[in-house]
Order: structure tokens, then C-alpha cells, then sequence
């Protein structure tokens, strides 16, 4: 039996365990035997925990295997775990912190060892707050970015791509992380806004005859200047081009050089140049051939670059002994104070440096032309396609991509150096052996390179290298290139665009056909969760309290494309309550006996209401097909709730009540039909809310509990004459919810019982009229009669679709009073349109108000022009 209240805490953890046990997403236990579908699960990190944007992520992708799933695909949904190199190295070195150990201490091996318990042991929590949420995943299949296929794909694919000159190893200017004591790539940069101090410092002319002032934020580095720059086209300088001036602090002297980056707008016009400390000042080198001199250690220290007096100075404390020994000299000018961007580690949180060093980079320029020239042939389409400006954007100004980190957990990079640096890129040591052997005549020691890579490279190899790549596997074969990638705009570039990249150069073929982006998820004032703000919402706290089916429902119903999630409790709640719905429409189908008969053709039934409905399904199948296969969630939610809340529950059960009395002789085609239409119901909604649909689904004798997300479910051949008997139900509806909506306005109490007269304008609807009139008096509490039983009593037209209803309503209300309360809330509803017309026909407001704020007047706007537009015709009838 169905139980009277709709609690998820009492069966979503028994259906968990039997997909647990079964494996029904498996691979080898599917029995759609269609066109393959597949979709790569983006890999959360080791060291994550579910968060809303996982939840949103992971419910969209589960909706969509499980949808293809029902209709007969052969569906893999790849699941795995990335070992997110920096993070992961941090939270392993503070756990070892925490007991007194640094990772220097016990060295590299034994800390790698040491982070690998801890993946055992900690490691992949998220795995199981995925299957909490319901993710139908095929577990079987799990992989790790650092398991042995994973470590020989990206050996493979490194030596492959430095043999066909795409990887090179350069001294070039990286972001540092001081404290990570590592490169970063550009996308590893976070630009914040700080207030820090521009210097205007004195830098003397060698011929005594005065100075140039150079404003400067990071004093420090004049120690690394090289040149001065002046604009060649700046009158003020143009006899000091190519004079010397001194830098001060120092005895060495630089050259005034003529370079366009300089702007004679711009404080004095005169720039100094530090090539080994600025990005801007090292392609300004480049040009000039200035030498590059590297002043600070990996810890972001002064070396032994600089005078005695600065060596080994932490950077800022050096700021500021910099600034006091140029007053000391005479050569400062000025300070002011100065709002600007400072780029940061996005984990470290630490102010970053230009720093000149030997790395690995990829020419991401050239496996860029290729995936590029895939998204505008249409192989590649973003969803929305907006999505696709921003891919371009980053595509077409694509730099050298860093590859190489100064971390021990990660891939090591395949290279060994000989005595003399020469460098042999191999699978192994003893390649890289023979190699040397060959290349010195005589055997050599190697020493390999200590670098790891960026994670982003082994992240970039995901969809071929979990199908066994670089084998030929028949998975390969059949699941390669996959149906489509779902994710955050965040990461088009770290990783979209980089899957595109190696796709294309290793695969041939585009890794993915559609790129699904989705949107962000706010709170429900449209603020950005944070820990400061103290408004983050943990999903998992959500699923202990309302099931994973009503979290996983409100994701996908808030997500609509251009707009952000606002998601609180009372969105949950609200959506919670849809489940209800469906569970005590259920409860009651039990209770009048609608059992299932398998023997049931819905095309052999008779009753109008059995056509009606079965026409709706039919509806909802193709509605439901349609808004999945386009990516809108949104969408496929809003049918469900039109035909299953308001078509099946509201109208469907309460018009057939009459029918399923004892001795009716439509009840056994009724119970029938009503089986159907449920069991119909449950498959269709199933991708949205399987824990609920496996539950019923055990129930009502449908399936064994957890078996229902292994059934197929196709379109219906729906005889056309359903159609004409759907179109009488929908005037009986629309009629009826006219009638009520009159009640409720003119405020008549819900067992009052209304005279009430039809004139029809044609036959046919007169004819609807007779046929379905006890029905509409039952559910409109309405009692028919003839004619006009009293003139005297006030009554009220109610127009419908072919004729009007005439209700008398001055029998049970005291019509004047009505008509003076509704007139009252006429004047109100009149003053604030107004006001709100007015608010946003401002262009000031337009322009600071959130968007949020815009779309809820317009939305207010909306409610009031359709609560006047009943209001002002009742108004006459009273």
C-alpha cells in the first residue's frame, strides 16, 4: 500500500542501494540496443564536496542519460575524479602540517605516498553525494586522472605532441606563486582590486644635465630595469633617445630607447623597463634585445641580483625599504595613493609575480586553428549559442599555454636532462637511456625533470582517455566523439576549448558534438552564495530534507537560458509539493482499485474522458521529447506540471469520480485507463524524479523497485478522433475554471450552489453543454435551470468559448457591497500600475536596478493587467 504521507527519507535510500547492487547504468546491463549516447561527467576534484553548482550540473546530465536511457540508447555516462594537482598537494601538506611534518621533511616520495592514503581513504567523497542526488553514472567505469590508463595516456600524448613541435621547453615570463613556489597559467590568475601606491622616483642622466621621473607601483623592481622607454613620436625626449641614464640605488646605467608602449598621455611618458618583471616590459625587451635580469628567488625574495643592503628581503618588506633609501638619496618625487588590479593565485589567494624561468609550454596557437575552424563549420554548437562569442574570443587571442608546475602531485612530466641539460623526452627511464647512450656514444646518469603538469592537460585528454585511448577499444569506436558536454561558462576555456584542442589533434574528430552551458545558481535574492554573506545553501542538507527528487526538480525547473538560478528553501518547498501531488494521486488510484492490466489498448477505448487524457499524454510525450532533445529543462518541468498537476490530477481524477461507483458500467475502462495514464506518467517524469517513480513504480505493480530506469518507454499512436473529444474536455475545463474564478472574485462561499442558465451560439456547443452539464454543476457547484427564475436578482454573464453562462448571484451576496469592494480594488490596482509604469519608463532606474528588480515590476505588471482584466468586466455585470 501507498502510504498516506509523502516522506522520501523513508524508501530513496532503499533504492539507492539496489542500483548500488544491480548496476542497471552499467554498460553491460542496458537493454536499448539504439544509437550509442554519451556523455563525459566533468570531473569533479578528488578533494570536492557537492555543492549547488555540482547539484545543477549533475541533475541536468542525469535527465538527459536517463531520457535516452528510456527511448532505447545505449547510453555511457563516463564518471571519474580529477586529482587537482595544487589543491589537493595543499590540503595533504595542512593535514601534514597539523601533526608537526612538512612535505620537505619526509621528501617527495613518501609525501606522494602519503597523498595517495589519503585519496583512499577521504578521497572521492563526492562520488557518494552523487549517487545521494541520484546520478546514474555507470560506476562501473569509475576512473581517476591519475590511474594507470590515465598516466599512460598523457605520457603518450606529451611525447606525441613535443615530437610533432607543439610542446617546447622555454625561459619565458610566468605568473609565480611564491607561496606555491610554482607557475600558474593564465587562467590560474584571479584580477583583484586593491589599493596600493604609485611612486614617482628620479632616474639621473649620465651627462649630469638633469633626471627623468618614472612613476612605478612596484618600486622594488628597478633593480631589474634594463632601459628606460620613451614614445618615438614624444617632442619632450626626442634628444634623449639613446643617452644613458642611472638606476637609481645602483651603478649600472640603462639606455633611453624609443618604443611605441610607452604613453606620452601617461604621467611623465617615460616608462622603465624590467623585462624578467612585467609582461608588457618583457615583449619591449624582446624587441630591443635588452638583457633580462631575474631579481627575485622562488619565494618572491630579493637574490643576489640586487645590492648587498636588499638581499633576501621578502618582496614587500623590500617595497618599502626601496622607497626609504630613494628618499634618503634624493631620488623620490612623490607617493599617491592608487585603486587598481593586482593579480592573484585563484588558490593560493596570494599576489602573483612576473617571473623569468624555464617551463614547458604548448603552442596552443596552432591546435587552435583547427578547433576553431570546427565551431564556425557548425561541428561544434554551443548551447546557448551565444556561448560560442566567448569560445572565439579566447580562441583567436590564445597564448603559449604553460603546462609545467613546480609541485610534486601530478603527472611527471616524461623528460630527463643529461649532464649537459640536453634533454631526452621518453615513455621511461630506460628509453630515455638508450636515447642519451645514442646521443653521447657512452652511458650517462639522467636526472629526471621534477616538474608535474598542469591538471588542465591531463583534464584536456578526458573523453578519449577513459575509452582506453591510446588503444583502439571498441569503446572508442562506438562511444567517441560523445553527444554533448554540460558545464559552467567558467571553464570553456580551461577545459572545453582544450578538449576540442587535443580532441581534434589525436581523435580527428571533435570531442563532443553540443556544449550545454548552464546557468549560475544564486540565492534567492539573486546574490552570489558565499561564506561571508552566510548564504550558502548545501544541497545535501536540502536532500536529508526534502529528497533528492524535489532538489533535483527545482534545479531544472528554475533553468532557463539568459537567467540565473535563485534557489532557497521556498523554491524547494514548492516544488516539493508537485511530488506530493503525484504521490496522493497515486494513493488514490490504489484506493479505487486502478490496477494495472497489461492487456490495455488505449486506442479501443470509448469514454470521452479516456480519449482526453490520453491525448494529453500524448501531448506531454512529444512535449517532453521536444524540450530534452533542445537542452530546455525548464521546459520539459512546465509539462509536466500543465498535464500531470493540472490536467491529470485537477481535472482527470476529480471529472472521472462519478464514473468509478460501483455498478457504473465504464468503471473497469476507466480504472484501466487511469492505471495506464499513471503508469504513463511515471515513466515520462522518471529522468526527473527516479527515486519517487521507482517507489510507485514497486507500488502499483508496475516494476520491481529500481528496475523502472532500465524500461523503454515510446511515442503513442493516438487514433485522431481523440483529438475531437480532447477539444470537449478542454471547453468543459475552461468553463468551469471561468465559473470559479467568478466565485472566487465576488468572494461566494465554496458550498453555496449557484442557479445558473446556458445560452449556446451554435449547436455543437449546445450539445457539449448537455452532455457534460452535470459534470460542470458538480465541479462549478452549479445548479442548472431554465429560463430566468426571478428578474428582480441581480446576476453576472460568464462568457465562454460558443456561449454564455448567466449566474445569479444576487440570491447569495449582497451584490452592492461586492461591487464597492471590487470597485476599491480597481482604484488601488489603477495608482500602483501607474507608479510601476512609471518606475520603469525611468532610464536611471533601468540602468542601476538589478535585472532581477526590472523583471519582477514587469512581472507585477503583468499579474495586475490580468487581475483588472476580470475585474472590469464583473464590474459592469454588478
Amino acid at each position: 500500500m501507498i502510504e498516506k504521507t509523502f516522506s522520501p527519507q523513508q524508501f530513496e535510500e532503499n533504492v539507492r542501494r539496489l542500483w548500488a547492487e544491480n548496476s542497471p547504468f552499467a554498460l553491460e546491463s542496458q537493454k536499448g540496443e539504439g544509437e550509442p549516447y554519451t556523455i563525459m561527467l566533468p570531473p569533479p576534484n578528488v578533494t570536492g564536496s557537492l555543492h549547488l553548482g555540482h547539484a545543477l550540473c549533475f541533475t541536468l546530465q542525469d535527465i538527459l542519460v536517463r531520457y535516452y536511457r528510456m527511448r532505447g540508447r545505449k547510453v555511457l555516462w563516463q564518471p571519474g575524479l580529477d586529482h587537482a594537482g595544487i589543491v589537493t598537494q595543499l590540503l595533504v601538506e595542512r593535514s601534514l602540517e597539523k601533526k608537526g611534518v612538512k612535505r620537505t621533511d619526509i621528501g617527495r616520495t613518501a609525501f606522494i605516498e602519503e597523498v595517495w592514503k589519503w585519496k583512499e581513504q577521504s578521497g572521492g567523497t563526492i562520488v557518494e553525494q552523487m549517487k545521494m542526488l541520484g546520478a546514474s553514472c555507470d560506476w562501473t567505469r569509475l576512473r581517476f586522472t591519475m590511474d594507470e590508463g590515465g598516466q599512460r595516456a598523457v605520457r603518450k600524448a606529451f611525447i606525441d605532441l613535443y615530437e610533432a613541435g607543439l610542446i617546447y621547453r622555454a625561459k619565458r615570463l610566468v605568473n609565480w606563486d611564491p607561496e606555491l613556489r610554482s607557475a600558474l597559467s593564465d587562467l590560474e590568475v584571479v584580477e583583484r582590486e586593491i589599493l596600493g601606491y604609485l611612486w614617482s622616483i628620479r632616474y639621473p642622466l649620465t651627462d649630469g644635465t638633469g633626471f627623468l621621473t618614472i612613476a612605478t607601483t612596484r618600486p622594488e623592481t628597478l633593480f631589474g630595469d634594463t632601459a628606460v622607454a620613451v614614445h618615438p613620436e614624444d617632442a619632450r625626449y626626442q634628444s634623449l633617445i639613446g643617452k644613458m641614464v642611472r638606476v637609481p640605488l645602483t651603478d649600472r646605467v640603462v639606455p633611453i630607447i624609443a618604443d611605441s608602449y610607452a604613453d606620452p598621455e601617461k604621467g611623465s611618458g617615460a616608462v622603465k623597463i624590467t623585462p624578467a618583471h612585467d609582461f608588457n616590459d618583457f615583449a619591449v625587451g624582446e624587441r630591443h634585445s635588452l638583457p633580462m635580469i631575474n631579481i627575485l628567488d622562488e619565494d618572491g625574495c630579493l637574490n643576489d641580483q640586487v645590492p648587498k643592503a636588499f638581499r633576501g628581503l621578502e618582496r614587500f618588506e623590500a617595497r618599502t625599504r626601496v622607497v626609504e633609501a630613494l628618499m634618503a638619496a634624493g631620488l623620490f618625487e612623490s607617493e599617491a595613493p592608487l585603486q587598481h588590479n593586482v593579480p592573484h593565485g585563484d588558490r593560493s589567494g596570494v599576489i602573483l609575480e612576473p617571473y623569468l624561468t624555464n617551463q614547458w609550454f604548448v603552442d596552443a596557437e596552432k591546435l587552435a586553428a583547427p578547433a576553431l575552424q570546427a565551431a564556425e563549420a557548425g561541428d561544434l554548437h554551443f548551447v546557448p549559442e551565444n556561448w560560442v562569442n566567448t569560445y572565439y574570443d579566447w580562441m583567436r587571442n590564445i597564448k603559449p599555454w604553460c603546462i609545467s608546475r613546480q609541485i610534486w602531485w601530478g603527472h611527471d612530466i616524461p623528460a630527463w636532462y643529461g649532464p649537459d641539460e640536453h634533454v631526452f623526452v621518453a615513455s621511461s627511464l630506460e628509453e630515455a637511456q638508450r636515447k642519451a647512450q645514442q646521443h653521447y656514444g657512452e652511458v650517462v646518469a639522467l636526472r629526471q625533470d621534477p616538474d608535474v603538469l598542469d591538471t588542465w592537460f591531463s583534464s584536456a585528454l578526458w573523453p578519449f582517455m577513459t575509452l582506453g585511448w591510446p588503444d583502439k577499444t571498441s569503446e572508442m569506436s562506438v562511444h567517441y566523439p560523445g553527444n554533448v558536454l554540460v558545464t559552467g561558462f567558467d571553464i570553456i576555456f580551461f577545459w572545453v576549448a582544450r578538449m576540442v584542442m587535443m580532441g581534434l589533434h589525436f581523435c580527428q574528430e571533435v570531442p563532443f558534438q553540443d556544449v550545454y552551458i548552464h546557468p549560475l545558481v544564486r540565492d534567492e535574492k539573486g546574490q552570489k552564495m558565499s561564506k561571508s554573506r552566510g548564504n550558502v545553501i548545501d544541497p545535501m542538507e536540502m536532500i536529508r530534507e526534502y529528497g533528492a527528487d524535489a532538489v533535483r526538480l527545482t534545479l531544472a525547473a528554475l533553468c532557463v537560458p539568459g537567467r540565473n538560478i535563485q534557489i532557497g528553501k521556498t523554491q524547494v518547498e514548492s516544488y516539493r509539493n508537485f511530488l506530493t501531488k503525484i504521490w496522493n494521486a497515486a494513493r488514490f488510484t490504489q484506493w479505487k482499485s486502478c490496477k494495472r492490466d497489461p492487456s490495455f489498448d488505449p486506442a479501443h477505448t470509448t469514454h470521452p474522458f479516456a480519449h482526453w487524457i490520453i491525448w494529453e499524454m500524448h501531448q506531454l510525450f512529444q512535449e517532453a521529447e521536444s524540450a530534452l532533445q533542445s537542452y530546455r529543462f525548464d521546459l520539459y518541468v512546465q509539462s509536466l506540471y500543465h498535464h500531470v498537476w493540472g490536467s491529470f490530477c485537477d481535472w482527470y481524477l476529480e471529472l472521472i469520480k462519478p464514473l468509478l461507483e460501483e455498478g457504473n458500467p465504464l468503471a473497469q475502462e476507466i480504472r484501466a485507463t487511469t492505471a495506464w495514464v499513471l503508469e504513463r506518467i511515471l515513466r515520462i517524469i522518471n529522468p526527473l524524479t527516479p527515486f519517487m517513480t521507482e517507489e510507485l513504480a514497486a507500488l502499483l505493480g508496475i516494476s520491481p523497485r529500481g528496475t523502472l530506469c532500465q524500461e523503454h518507454v515510446s511515442p503513442l499512436s493516438v487514433p485522431a478522433s481523440f483529438q475531437q473529444s480532447a477539444r470537449g474536455i478542454d471547453w468543459v475545463c475552461a468553463l468551469i475554471k471561468s465559473v470559479r474564478s467568478v466565485r472566487s472574485l465576488i468572494r461566494i462561499p465554496a458550498g453555496t450552489e449557484l442557479k445558473v442558465t446556458f445560452l449556446p451560439q451554435e449547436p455543437s456547443v449546445a450539445s457539449l453543454w448537455e452532455t457534460y452539464k452535470v459534470f460542470c454543476a458538480r465541479l462549478a457547484r452549479l445548479c442548472p435551470v431554465v429560463g430566468h427564475p426571478n428578474k428582480e436578482v441581480r446576476t453576472v454573464p460568464v462568457v465562454v468559448d460558443g456561449g454564455t453562462l448567466t449566474l445569479f448571484v444576487g440570491e447569495v451576496i449582497d451584490a452592492e457591497a461586492e461591487r464597492k469592494r471590487l470597485k476599491d480594488e480597481e482604484a488601488a490596482l489603477i495608482a500602483e500600475e501607474k507608479k510601476e509604469k512609471a518606475r520603469l519608463a525611468n532610464p536611471q532606474f533601468l540602468e542601476q536596478a538589478p535585472q532581477e528588480v526590472v523583471e519582477k515590476g514587469k512581472k507585477r505588471l503583468a499579474e495586475i493587467a490580468a487581475r483588472r482584466a476580470l475585474l472590469t468586466p464583473l464590474l459592469r455585470s454588478l
